[in-house]
Formats: structure tokens, sequence, C-alpha cells
């Protein structure tokens, strides 16, 4: 009886440790040395029956104190042995900027809730500026002391054009936010060339028609036209009434009233004539047009203004005020805007620089 017992807590044992046995846990890092801020790569290995369940440790910031936890790679899951064995892999980036001798503590994974660790690690970290001694290994120089940068101009072109350019630029804000509050109307000046006195545009228009001799083209009503339009822009500038709108008989009745008979009576003749090629058709001989071109010449001549000779008109200058337009106010405000805006960048630029400079 006492032997059976026996051979039952035998094979109990063995089974138990071919249980444990089944599940292994490994944990290598690819450097052992490495110096500030350079990464290190842990790799932790679990070995199991492929029906088990693992659960890897979860580092928020810190794998030890000094040791710092970049990444924490996807799980990498292997199928071994037809399927009845999994090698879950699980890959940890580490760093630090801390020189020192780092001891790594084992890694505990829990497979279908039983603890399994790994073993213990370690991590030599060495400053930047320290050559290695191999055979000093354990040997540490503290970190230096930090160095003072040398001053470079180009550092500072942009606060120097920033601080240049803030001056006018608040001189221009100043005077525009004067502009738009003081609303005061808009003087401006204009000087008026004046025209020619209304006998010598006359004569212009007449002198062309003279040129042109369009009557000789047998364009009577085209030449009479514009005889009489010439004619009746005279008088309008020249007498002050609107001849344009009037008929012949009004103008003659109308200068009957301010000139002498005498100085009309041709006028006269020119305007029938002029109503007769224009309405009746009628066709005047060669030397009544010649005629009635001069006594259009004769009536200007005789009812000009006369002037002293050789006198040039002269400009005469005219104030206008207006007040200030609607669009006038909308672009003052947007300027103001504008260059509010790009001083207040400028002293925020000027002031996050020399913060940095000298905090």
């Amino acid at each position: 009886m006492k032997r059976y017992i026996f051979l039952l807590t035998l094979i109990g044992a063995l089974a138990g440790r071919v249980s444990a046995q089944s599940v292994t846990v490994d944990a290598t890092i690819d450097s052992l040395q490495i110096l500030i801020g350079e990464q290190a790569k842990i790799k932790l290995q679990v070995s199991m029956d492929a029906d088990k369940r693992a659960i890897f440790p979860v580092y928020t910031d810190t794998l030890v104190r000094g040791v710092e936890v970049i990444e924490i790679a996807k799980p990498d899951t292997q199928l071994l042995n037809g399927g009845k064995r999994a090698l879950i892999t699980q890959e940890y980036t580490v760093t630090s900027f801390d020189s020192a001798l780092y001891y790594l503590p084992p890694m505990e994974v829990l497979v279908d809730n039983q603890k399994y660790q790994s073993k213990a690690l370690a991590l030599k970290v060495y400053s930047v500026n320290v050559p290695l001694d191999p055979e000093n290994p354990e040997q540490f120089f503290g970190p230096k002391t930090v160095m003072q940068a040398p001053f470079v101009w180009a550092d500072w072109y942009g606060v120097i054009a920033c601080g240049v350019l803030l001056i006018p630029m608040g001189f221009l804000l100043v005077y525009l936010i004067m502009r738009i509050f003081d609303n005061k109307p808009i003087i401006r000046k204009v000087k008026v060339e004046p025209k020619l006195p209304a006998h010598q545009l006359a004569m212009q228009e007449i002198d062309r028609i003279k040129s042109e001799k369009i009557w000789q083209k047998g364009q009577s009503k085209e030449y009479y036209t514009e005889l009489t339009d010439a004619l009746r822009t005279y008088i309008k500038d020249r007498f002050g009434f609107n001849a344009l709108e009037m008929t012949s008989t009004e103008i003659i009745d109308k200068l009957l009233e301010m000139k002498d008979k005498e100085a009309i009576s041709d006028l006269r003749t020119l305007f029938q004539t002029a109503d007769l090629v224009k309405f009746a058709k009628h066709n005047p001989m060669m030397n009544e047009n010649d005629a009635n071109l001069i006594n259009a010449i004769d009536f200007i001549n005789e009812t000009k203004v006369v002037e002293e000779e050789n006198a040039k008109p002269q400009p005469t200058e005219i104030t206008i005020i207006e007040k200030r337009s609607l669009r006038t106010k909308i672009l003052l405000g947007a300027g103001i805007v504008v260059l509010a805006v790009a001083v207040v960048a400028s002293l925020i630029y000027i002031g996050v620089e020399l913060y940095s400079c000298f905090a």
C-alpha cells in the first residue's frame, strides 16, 4: 500500500515539473552599453502551449528609475510543433538620459493567471563626451556643465527687423486712428482749364466743314445740318439760350430781341435755305452754298465778344469740400486692423525670442 502512495506522489511531482517546464520566459537586450539618449531594445519571449493565454507587463513611462520606455511594440506570435506550441515575442524600446549602471529586474508574465519571471538584465549608460574604458567599465564621470552658446548675429536678424518695423508701423497706426476719429471733411482744390471762347470754337467747326467740302459730293443735307448745328452751339454759348432745342424761326425771333435786324438778316436766309434742304429736298446751287458759309462766318464775327489781343485764358481753381465716404472709412478701418495685428505679432515674436535667449 505504501508503494502505491509513493508512486502516485512521484508521478504527481514529475507531472508538475513537466507542466512547469511547458512555459518558459526569456528576456534579452540588444545592447548592454549605450550613450546618453541612445536607445536599446529589450526582447521578452514566452514559449507555451498554444491553448494558453499570456499577459505581458505594461510600463507607462519608466522601466526603472532613470530608464524610460519609449515604445512598446505589438506582440508577435509564432506557432510551432504543428500549432501545438506558441512563441510570443514582446519588444520594449528604452533609453536613458543619466549616466549610470542600471539593474533591470526580472520581467513578470502571467500565463493562465500563473506568474512566470525572466532573468534580470543590466544596462550601462555613458556620458556623450566620456570615452569608454574597456578595462574599467564601472568608472563613471558625471555630465559636464551647460555650455553657453556663442553669439551669432544671424540669430537676431528677425528680432532686429521686427524692432525696426515697429516704429513706422506704430506711427502709421496712430495716424490712421486719428484720421478715423476726427471725421473731418476732405478738402480738394481742382484747377479747371477754361474752354475756348464761343466764336473760336464755332470758327474751328466751320473751318472743318469748309475743308471737307461735303456739299461738292452731293451731300447738301449733311452740309447744312453740320453748319446750322455749329451756329446753334455758338448762339447757345454766346447769347445764353438753348438754341439747340429751338426751331429756326424761334432762334431768329430770340436774336431780334437782342441784336439789330441787319446783322441777323443773312442768318435768316441761311436757316431758311437749310430748312428747305432738310425738309423740302431743295438742291441749292454751288454759289448759294458758298454764300451761306460766308454768311455764317460774318454773323459770328459781327456778334462775337471782343477780347484783348494775345490774351490767354487763365485756369480757375475750384475748392471742393467732400464728406468722407463709407468706402474710405472701411479702408481706414481695415488698415488699422492689419497694422494692429502686425504690431501685436511683432511684439509677441520679440518677447518670445528674448525670453528664450535669457531664460
